[in-house]
């Protein structure tokens, strides 16, 4: 027994104290007394907590507060719980408590030899990262937290947040008794993060425990727990220890800690770091290698696959693990004997994801009603297209595979419905699927597999729908404020969608091609024209847009058609034959030049035709066109034709948009305006031709001069909302402005702009500043009436 009643030094706690310091105390203790390199500290043990409640007679009082509560009632569970934390918050600790958390930090100074050092202040609910539930966090973690007083205020709003209101509502919905879940509270020495992130030793995408997942960025990794900033991702193979998979991101904002008061900051990347950082890979290739290896190490201490915190400190660069729990969407202990030796995936059908999951089983080939009593518990039906009469054969089936179809047809409502996988539109599945093949349906990518290569618990999935999900999607978008101007969000790779799909936006209001250029066709259009290859532009395009459409369906999303200058084309294969060399790319051979000239138009009508497969074949409605870089209006109804002949005719189910971001759209906005359904303003290229000022400057960027709060801008912006708005088009922005400067949003919604399209990470971000923006400008015209 130690001389603290309600303190544990991480050395002297192991697995076995979850009771006492909840899980994240627990596995510090753990991860100590095992040698890693944890950043010392202690915890004040759950005991605190109950007895802090005990001695202030607050039980009660609480009760009263919660009692009758209707939890998806948003609003009152907000009020709720906010009362709830202001009598926590306001009451004082008592003395036998106080003295044991002030004595033990003193005494911790001492052992890290600084006064008052910082420290990180976490919160470990007993009932936290235990297998059957996933509490990880539903309560609150503070930065950068120094002295007697403040250690001992943050440790109490600690205790305050297990009553927020996302971790009420999860209680209730997982049934734990609010009284039997008690909180531990973690205090740890500070690491100053240069760069920090997660790392899963199992895939948590495709459930592949041969692959490690490192997400980073830069600065505190609270920025990637929260998802503040969307993280480069790698994707490092454990039998080979090479990565195999890298996703570099757009890393905008960043988490330091404050220079000006208590705790922690959001700052820009490109402000504090330096606007190279914010494209640039974050970790070094050696030091993807060393966690990985860190990350194998905790992982065989453990004998399960672990969820992993981690830091590199900016000043030593020495690698610090700040938490380590397992993962509780993976199976731990022997392989599900649902999986096989085989370590190849052979792809056999691919077709529209319609209801996702993942389900493996034999084929039952279906030509007609009288056959459906040939499927029995777990096989997969396939057929051409289901019927109301197949009903009872899909509810035995484990997955649904058809040959047609789309999002709205009955296999694809039923199978939702039943809650089992399902692909349509796989055209050659009845024929390549024979009967009794053993496969698997992964109807999260719409691919069929031979053999049973993957798996997916239903119990597992099920209870992280109806906990993470419903908490992610539930709360975060009902909570959400609701705008008049939309939110629309900008995407470039398709394979993150998942990622943000429950994010609070109206629609994807641009979604680049680029990647899918690079990435899932890596040739030049026009190379695959003259080697006969362009099918494949085609398939990939399709493919990649499908991925995105049905994930937000019916939710608009206006596709970019390629937009690359020259100097990028060449670096395609193929492209150095066809693409000329320019001095001026920027202002070059793109966009809607390049898809009228006779060198390329054969290369867009692929764009076409890819465009008009996922409408056609797969039903997705939701899909429109955006067309960069327009100069003329003759070449926009030149490529409208050209459009037209390939199937994509404008009308109320497609429309087309333009790109406003060359000056002379502004000066002919009313004439461009009869013959479009939108614009979207790309305000970087339409600062950089406004201002003479090339945007990738880094002289002209730190001088002023690149800066969308220009007045001439600002007036080239008004022209365009004005002559939209004149014809009854709408008009939309996708530039990072609106997000990046407050003073620009509240430009925007004054002058009508309909929507804003962003980047993921500032998507709600936006959307309570364009509230904010919006509820002024009512109070004002109300206060003007009166």
């Amino acid at each position: 027994m130690g001389k603290y009643k309600y303190i544990k030094w991480f050395n002297e706690i192991d697995k076995n104290d979850i009771p006492i310091v909840g899980g994240k105390g627990a596995n510090l203790g753990e991860l100590t007394q095992k040698g890693v390199d944890v950043p010392p500290g202690f915890c004040v043990t759950a005991g605190a907590y109950t007895d802090f409640i005990k001695l202030s007679k607050l039980e009660d009082k609480i009760k009263e507060k919660i009692d009758g509560l209707d939890v998806e009632d948003s609003s009152e569970l907000q009020k709720r719980a906010a009362e709830v934390r202001e009598l926590i918050n306001n009451c004082e600790i008592p003395k036998e408590i106080k003295s044991d958390i002030v004595d033990s930090y003193k005494e911790f100074s001492k052992n890290v030899k600084v006064e008052n050092p910082e420290v990180a202040i976490r919160s470990s609910a007993t009932a936290e990262d235990l297998p059957e539930a996933s509490f990880a966090g539903q309560q609150d973690t503070y930065l950068h937290i120094s002295g007697v007083e403040e250690v001992l205020n943050f440790s109490r709003k600690c205790w305050a947040s297990l009553w927020t209101a996302r971790a009420i509502y999860y209680r209730e919905k997982q049934g734990f008794n609010h009284f039997e879940v008690a909180l531990s509270v973690v205090v740890q020495k500070m690491v100053n993060s240069g760069k920090s992130g997660v790392m899963f030793t199992a895939n948590p995408v495709n459930s592949n425990k041969d692959e490690i997942m490192i997400n980073a960025s830069w600065g505190l990794g609270e920025a990637v727990v929260s998802g503040t900033v969307t993280p480069d991702e790698y994707i490092f193979n454990k039998n080979d220890k090479k990565v195999s998979e890298k996703h570099i991101a757009e890393k905008i904002t960043m988490i330091v800690k404050s220079e000006e008061e208590v705790g922690t900051v959001e700052v820009k990347v490109g402000d504090y770091l330096g606007f190279e950082k914010v494209n640039e890979q974050c970790l070094t290739d050696e030091e993807i290698l060393k966690l990985a290896d860190y990350g194998m190490k905790i992982e065989n201490m453990y004998g399960s696959h672990q969820d992993i915190e981690w830091a590199f400190d900016k000043d030593t660069k020495e690698l610090y693990i700040l938490q380590a729990r397992p993962i509780t969407t993976l199976k731990d202990g022997g392989e599900s004997k649902a999986v096989t030796e085989k370590t190849e995936l052979t792809s056999l059908v691919r077709g529209l994801a319609a209801s996702p999951g993942i389900a493996s089983g034999k084929v039952k080939n279906i030509k007609d009603i009288s056959e459906i009593s040939r499927v029995e518990d777990g096989d997969v039906l396939v057929t051409v297209m289901t019927n109301p009469d197949m009903v009872p054969a899909m509810r035995r089936a484990s997955a649904v595979v058809t040959d047609e179809g789309g999002r709205t047809c009955h296999a694809a409502i039923v199978s939702r419905e039943l809650g089992i996988p399902c692909i349509v539109g796989a055209k050659t599945a009845s024929e390549v699927l024979k009967e009794g093949m053993e496969i698997t349906v992964d109807a999260t990518r719409g691919v069929v597999y031979d053999g049973i290569v993957l798996q997916e618990d239903k119990e597992e999935k099920a209870e992280a729908a109806s906990g993470a999900a419903v908490v992610s999607e539930d709360l975060i978008n009902q909570l959400a404020p609701i705008t008049a101007t939309k939110i629309y969000m900008n995407l470039g790779e398709p394979s993150i969608i998942g990622r943000y799909k429950n994010l609070p936006f109206d629609g994807i209001g641009l979604m680049r091609t680029e990647f899918i250029f690079t990435n899932m066709v890596g040739a030049h259009p026009m190379y695959l024209v003259k080697t006969g290859q362009g099918d494949l532009l085609i398939d990939k395009m399709a493919e990649g847009i499908t991925a995105v459409a049905q994930e937000i369906y019916p939710k608009p999303i206006v596709v970019r058609l390629s937009d690359f200058r020259t100097n990028e084309f060449r670096g395609l294969k193929g492209g150095d034959e066809v693409e000329p060399i320019e001095n001026n790319p920027m202002i070059g051979w793109r966009g809607v030049s390049r898809y009228i000239s006779p060198e390329y138009e054969e290369g867009f009508r692929l764009e076409c035709k890819a465009m008009k497969k996922v409408r056609e074949e797969y039903g997705l409605t939701n899909v429109w066109a955006m067309l960069p870089f327009v100069r003329t209006t003759w070449e926009l109804k030149k490529v409208k034709q050209i459009m037209a002949e390939e199937g994509l005719v404008q009308d109320n189910s497609f429309k087309i948009w333009i790109m406003a971001e060359v000056p002379s759209v502004v000066f002919e906005a009313e004439e461009f305006a009869q013959l479009v359904d939108g614009f979207s303003i790309g305000s970087n290229d339409l600062t950089q031709l406004v201002m003479g000022a090339d945007r990738d400057s880094g002289i002209l960027n730190n001088m002023g001069y690149f800066d969308e709060r220009n007045e001439a801008v600002k007036r080239a912006i008004s022209i365009l909302i004005k002559a939209a708005h004149k014809y009854g088009k709408t008009i939309s922005i996708c530039g990072q402005g609106p997000s990046q400067y407050p003073e620009f949003a509240e430009f925007l919604v004054q002058q009508g702009i309909d929507s804003m399209s962003v980047n993921p990470d500032t998507v709600a971000y936006t959307r309570r500043l364009v509230a904010g923006v919006e509820q002024r400008m009512i109070l004002k015209k109300i206060r003007e009436d009166r």
